[in-house]
């Protein structure tokens, strides 16, 4: 799988691609700057060896992270492409551009490789629960426990996240959906991880917002616990 990281600065450049290869096997692409990187997209166009996903700097001279973004959404074959923007600006006005110009993400500097792990764990299915407990080195018990206690955390999340923001405590919103995406993250659970760190990313996360995406983490976990107790026939299936 082709990930394309974009960073004029060559230092950012190379923790970033590092932090990928920590992440998994992955084909990494660097670009030195927004032309270089629409070139490289064009390329893999024509070759049908695009990238699965990109990373990018919002703030690069010439061709901009999110003129790079724009270019990218209204191109018809690269407007589904998961695009994440990373930037060292954590201002409402630099985040809600960004999601209103249709980024999948925002990471915000230094990097973390927790924060990039959801997006390219999206990029592929979720585990079963016992490709889950091999990763972990656990047995069944073990993972049952885990998704028990993944999911408490989910209904106890529910009244602590709707009364920070009712308090406008953004910041204590956005740790604890983060503590909750690196657990889906780490049971295998990546689309919900996805949709938890999008919600973590938003400028203003709504309550009805982060209702919604509990929701779907619970239903995530209550299907995991599902099949592992049918066994791993039906996990296959």
């Amino acid at each position: 799988m082709k990930v394309l990281v974009v960073d004029d600065d060559v230092v950012s450049r190379m923790m970033l691609m590092h932090l990928v290869d920590n992440c998994g096997n992955y084909d990494i692409l660097e670009a030195e700057d927004g032309a270089d990187a629409w070139r490289q997209l064009q390329a893999g166009l024509q070759l049908g060896q695009g990238p699965a996903i990109v990373f990018c700097d919002l703030r690069m001279p010439g061709l901009s992270g999110t003129e790079l973004l724009a270019r990218v959404r209204a191109e018809p074959a690269l407007a589904g492409l998961p695009f994440v923007l990373v930037s060292a600006a954590n201002d409402s006005e630099s985040v809600g551009a960004a999601h209103a110009l249709g980024a999948s993400g925002y990471v915000l500097k230094p990097f973390r490789i927790e924060g990039l792990r959801p997006y390219l764990l999206a990029l592929e299915r979720d585990d079963t629960p016992a490709a889950s407990a091999q990763r972990l080195g656990i047995d069944a018990a073990r993972l049952g426990v885990y998704l028990g206690g993944l999911e408490r955390q989910l209904i106890e999340a529910g009244e602590v996240l709707g009364a920070c923001l009712a308090q406008g405590d953004t910041s204590a919103a956005r740790e604890r959906l983060g503590r909750l995406r690196e657990g889906c993250a780490m049971l295998g659970l990546r689309a919900v991880a996805t949709e938890l760190a999008r919600v973590e990313a938003a400028p203003a996360p709504t309550a009805a917002g982060v209702a919604q995406v509990l929701l779907a983490a619970r239903a995530a976990v209550t299907r995991q616990a599902a099949l592992l107790v049918a066994g791993p026939a039906c996990q296959r299936a």
